[in-house]
This record gives C-alpha cells, sequence and structure tokens, in this order.
C-alpha cells in the first residue's frame, strides 16, 4: 500500500524551506525516499554533505554581506566582522509568516546577488576611473569595455570574456539565492537558537560601534552595503537632477552673439593643432620613477623646438575624468563645459553647442579637419565638433598591425596627416584636431620611432610590434606596467616634437596637452587629476596674447604654474585670440 503523503494544507515552519532535510517528497516508482534511496544507503556521507552544504551557503552568504567594492578593502580582517545587514535580515525572516518568509528569502537572495555583482563591478570601475559605476550614467560603457577586450584580446577572446563574465553573474545570483533559502529553512528550525543568536550578534554590533571597536584598522561593526545603497540613491537622484542642470549650462555661450569676423582675429593665417596625447597626466612629470626621462624629453624637446625658431608656454588643466575617459575630456576641452560622465556627453553632442573647434570653422577663415586613428567605425558625433572632414584609422594609408589597443602608431597618424592635408601645396589655413593615441592603455607593445623616410604603409611596423612586449607579461608587474607608460609617453612626445621640426613653419601654432591621468596602477593611487597643456608657436605674437597667464616658458609646465579646469580653456582661450582692447 503507498506511503501517504501529508496534506499540503497543513504546512508547518519545520518543513517549509525545502532545504533538503526532508526525506518524505515524491520519489520515482520503487525508488526510496531522500535522493532516490541514496541518503539511506549512506546516511552518514548525506549527513556530512548537508551539513557541508549549509557551511558553504552561510559562507557565501556572509561573504557576500562583507564583500568590499574596492580591491584594496580585499583582506582578510574584512571577512572578521559583524554584517548589521546580515542582523536584520535574519531577524525579519525570523518574524515573517510561512508564505512571506519564503518569498522574502527568495527576494533576499536575489538582492543580495546584484550587490555583489555591483560591488565586482565598482572594483573594476576603481581600478580603471577611481570611481564607483554609476547606475544612471555609465551603463553605455560597458559597450567600451567589450570593445576594448576585442582590440585586446581578439573576437574569440572577448566573446569567451563576456560570456563568462555573464555566466558568472547568472551564477552569483542563483547561489546567493539558494543560500539564502537555506540558511532561512535552518533558522526556522532552530528558531529558538537563531533568535538568540540574532539578539547577541546585535548586541555586540551595536556594542562595537558604540565603543568604536576595529581589528587593527577595520571596524569590527560593519554597515558596507547600507552604506553602499545609501549611495546609489542618492547617485541616482543626482544623476537625474545634474540633466537639467547640465542642460542650462550649455545654454549660456559667452560668444554665442559675437560676429564670426571677430572670432579668433589673433590667429587668422595660422594652422592651429589642437593635439591630445593619450593618458599624459602630471605623474609623467612629476613621479620620481619617470621625471628624470620625461624631463630630459621635455628639456630636449624644448630646445630642439628653439633651434627651429619655435618657443612654448606650458601650464596645467584639471581633467574631468582619470583613468580613461578620453572623449570625455575632449569634450569637456573644446565645449566649454564640464563633461564628466556619458549623460552629459550624451546632452551636449546631441546639442547645438558651439565648440572651439567650430568656432574656426564658423569664421570661414580655416579648413577644419579631425585626425582620430582611436575610432574604427561611424562617428556621428564628428559632426559636432564642426569638422569639415575626419581621418579615422582607416583612411590614413596605414597598413601595420595594431598594438594592443592602437590602431596607428603616432608618429604615422603625424606622417598622414602631413601627407593628407598639412603638406599641400597652395592650401589655405588648416585647423586640426589630432588625436595620438600609442599612450593608451595597455602600453605594450609600445612602438618606437623611425626615420621618417621609411615609414611608408607602415608595414615596417610588423617587425616593431615583434620587438617589442606582451601586454600580459607587463601587466604582471606593476612596476612593469609603469615602465612602459613612461615609454609610450616618451614615444608620443617624440613623434610630436620631430613633427613640428620637420615639418612646421611660421605660421604653426601647436596646442597639445593630455587628455587625463593614467589608471591608479601608474599613479599609485593619486587622487590628482592634473594634464599638461602647452601651446608652441613660431611667431613670438601668438605667445605674447598669452602672456598674462603665468604659464611656464618650455614644454614642462612648473610644478607651480596656474591649474585651471579644462572647460575654462575655451573661452579664455577665444578671448585672449581675439579682438585685443586699446
Amino acid at each position: 500500500m503507498p506511503r501517504q503523503l501529508p496534506d499540503p494544507r497543513a504546512g508547518s515552519d519545520t518543513d517549509d524551506e525545502g532545504s533538503g532535510e526532508d526525506t518524505r517528497r515524491d520519489s520515482p516508482a520503487g525508488a526510496r525516499p531522500g535522493w532516490f534511496g541514496w541518503r539511506l544507503r549512506h546516511p552518514r556521507v548525506a549527513r556530512g554533505v548537508s551539513v557541508g552544504t549549509t557551511v558553504l551557503a552561510a559562507v557565501l552568504v556572509l561573504g557576500a554581506l562583507l564583500l568590499p567594492n574596492r580591491l584594496d578593502g580585499l583582506t582578510f580582517l574584512t571577512f572578521l566582522r559583524i554584517p548589521a545587514e546580515g542582523i536584520l535580515l535574519a531577524g525579519l525572516l525570523l518574524v515573517l509568516p510561512h508564505r512571506g518568509r519564503r518569498v522574502a528569502a527568495v527576494v533576499t537572495g536575489l538582492l543580495l546577488g546584484l550587490l555583489t555583482i555591483l560591488k565586482c563591478v565598482d572594483m573594476g570601475f576603481y581600478t580603471v576611473l577611481v570611481r564607483p559605476f554609476n547606475l544612471v550614467m555609465d551603463w553605455g560603457l560597458l559597450g567600451d569595455a567589450a570593445d576594448f577586450l576585442r582590440e585586446s584580446l581578439g573576437r574569440t577572446g572577448q566573446l569567451l570574456a563576456v560570456t563568462g563574465a555573464l555566466l558568472l553573474a547568472v551564477a552569483v545570483l542563483l547561489l546567493t539565492t539558494l543560500a539564502t533559502v537555506r540558511l532561512t529553512g535552518l533558522m526556522v528550525r532552530h528558531r529558538q537558537v537563531a533568535t538568540r543568536s540574532t539578539l547577541v550578534l546585535g548586541t555586540a554590533w551595536i556594542t562595537c560601534v558604540t565603543l568604536s571597536l576595529q581589528i587593527g584598522d577595520v571596524p569590527i561593526a560593519s554597515k558596507i552595503n547600507a552604506v553602499i545603497v545609501d549611495n546609489r540613491v542618492e547617485q541616482v537622484r543626482a544623476g537625474l537632477a545634474d540633466a537639467r542642470v547640465f542642460r542650462e549650462e550649455a545654454a549660456v555661450d559667452a560668444f554665442a552673439g559675437t560676429p564670426r569676423d571677430r572670432l579668433l582675429t589673433g590667429l587668422r593665417g595660422k594652422d592651429v593643432l589642437f593635439t591630445f596625447i593619450e593618458s599624459y597626466g602630471r605623474t609623467a612629470i612629476e613621479d620620481p620613477a619617470m621625471a628624470p626621462r620625461i624631463g630630459t624629453v621635455l628639456k630636449e624637446g624644448t630646445a630642439s623646438l628653439k633651434a627651429a625658431g619655435f618657443e612654448a608656454r606650458s601650464g596645467w588643466l584639471r581633467s574631468p575624468v582619470t583613468g580613461a575617459g578620453s572623449w570625455l575630456c575632449h569634450t569637456t576641452f573644446l565645449s566649454g563645459l564640464w563633461v564628466k560622465n556619458q549623460q552629459r556627453y550624451r546632452t551636449v553632442t546631441a546639442s547645438d553647442r558651439m565648440t572651439l573647434t567650430k568656432y574656426f570653422r564658423e569664421t570661414g577663415a580655416w579648413r577644419t579637419v579631425g585626425v582620430v586613428p582611436g575610432v574604427r567605425y561611424a562617428w556621428p558625433e564628428g559632426r559636432f565638433f564642426g569638422l569639415d572632414h575626419i581621418y579615422d584609422s582607416t583612411h590614413l594609408g596605414y597598413d601595420g598591425p595594431y598594438f594592443s589597443w592602437t590602431p596607428v602608431p603616432d608618429q604615422f597618424s603625424l606622417e598622414a596627416f602631413n601627407r593628407l592635408e598639412f603638406g599641400k601645396k597652395d592650401r589655405g589655413p588648416l585647423m586640426a584636431e589630432i588625436i595620438l593615441a600609442s599612450s593608451h592603455n595597455p602600453w605594450a607593445p609600445v612602438a618606437h620611432m623611425i626615420d621618417w623616410k621609411d615609414l611608408g604603409d607602415g608595414s615596417v611596423f610588423h617587425r616593431i610590434k615583434k620587438e617589442g612586449k606582451d601586454p600580459k607579461e607587463v601587466w604582471k608587474n606593476p612596476e612593469s606596467v609603469r615602465t612602459e607608460y613612461r615609454n609610450a609617453i616618451e614615444y608620443s612626445l617624440h613623434s610630436l616634437v620631430e613633427f613640428v621640426q620637420r615639418y612646421g613653419d611660421e605660421n604653426t601654432v601647436l596646442v597639445f596637452l593630455g587628455d587625463h591621468q593614467p589608471v591608479p596602477t601608474v599613479t599609485a593611487g593619486s587622487p590628482r587629476k592634473d594634464v599638461p597643456v602647452t601651446i608652441v608657436a613660431h611667431d613670438p605674437k601668438v605667445l605674447d596674447r598669452v602672456s598674462g597667464w603665468g604659464w611656464t616658458a618650455g614644454l614642462k609646465p612648473a610644478a607651480d604654474a596656474p591649474i585651471w579646469p579644462m572647460n575654462k580653456f575655451r573661452d579664455r582661450f577665444m578671448r585672449a585670440y581675439g579682438p585685443q582692447q586699446g
């Protein structure tokens, strides 16, 4: 006669959590209860598996609750704390009725999994951008990260990495949910012990907070999850408000009513080149491990340019970001707006805001071009910057290899610019926006200078790349990363200085700057966001117009040179080179 199953309407708190302890389950015909009879045949092993699973569930939940959102917080002591959120959740699950408890356990597990994933994403953002992931503004950056993986690891590597990340995220959600449900069932079956333990831990947490008790420099009482959630709520609120504030700021332009024939009159007849050097930050100039070599490059560059009839003035700009986000810096510099996130970038590039480059075009006195070797696909934002023609990586005539992320070495990009635009005979004045990308992360392998006459179609760089270092090997050691970063900056600076020496003339005006500081691995965690900016000109009247800026003579800005927010440069530059009073 078949065994009578319990009436499902007579559920109790002792068997409602599906923990695997109850052997009264339906099973295939003729099979024994309890994992199809396996538990009855091997009771000790089954008991060990059950206990082990419960221990693993507890470790997983506790680890998720105490996991920090920064890599530098991943220490052993971090996981010896008492999580306030765990105590509160345990108390809540104990007092809820049967139906509500099951739903609450599942929801709690899912939320804990989502929070764990967010913490892991934060770790990556802190490592590269020195800030947490923004739930309102940063979703587009995940696509850029995938593109970076494709360029660094290839399509197969990108696919494997993205697939692995998605599977890991799903596994985290599933495991935290199952672990929470299992622990909830355990607490209910041992309600008195669980209640006493929750009260004891709650008292201990309050005591630790009151007495500020610590293990080393780590507080024993933790509330990291509450802090993260509170910060995210405030972040979302601020992000939504920021959109309105930014639109109001973008609507104000000091030069909107200025007649076009009165714009940039101090540069008429000149070729003006705005050049960004990727990741060229203050660290490259002042870090003790880099300053001697970079300082020599800048000193020798100043002397060689002077011998060619050029003078230079240098200062500092404070970038809106650090580690990555070059497009935000370029837009900040050219638009005169503080473009610190992707939301602001999308807003301004979809508007009719006048950029510095667009003002050059509006005068009718310059042909405006862009050399953007980092762009590989359609770039509709290029129209926003007011460029008559854009040369991306596919239009420079380069038939050489990528250098990790970098599609075209800087020396070739500059030579291509000369061949396609700058060196043409009988042309009118040019204004160019040029992006030098060889100093882009991961800084290996790095190209090196060759004779300009040997550049050809770039095929020579196949050999040069083979002589370079493997980025996977370089990134095993922070000091190796710093060394290769320094080498990359040297290469970019040499390329630019030699270009001006070789092709510049009395009408050449060069403005070059870094876009942002490199990642914390290079900056050693420095919070500074300063980047150098330099104006080079052959005509002394050009530099006379900025004599009141307090900038340093030469290519290297002094430590005490003025520091301007990057968005202030556009208006100050246009005032300096507009009609002079008196």
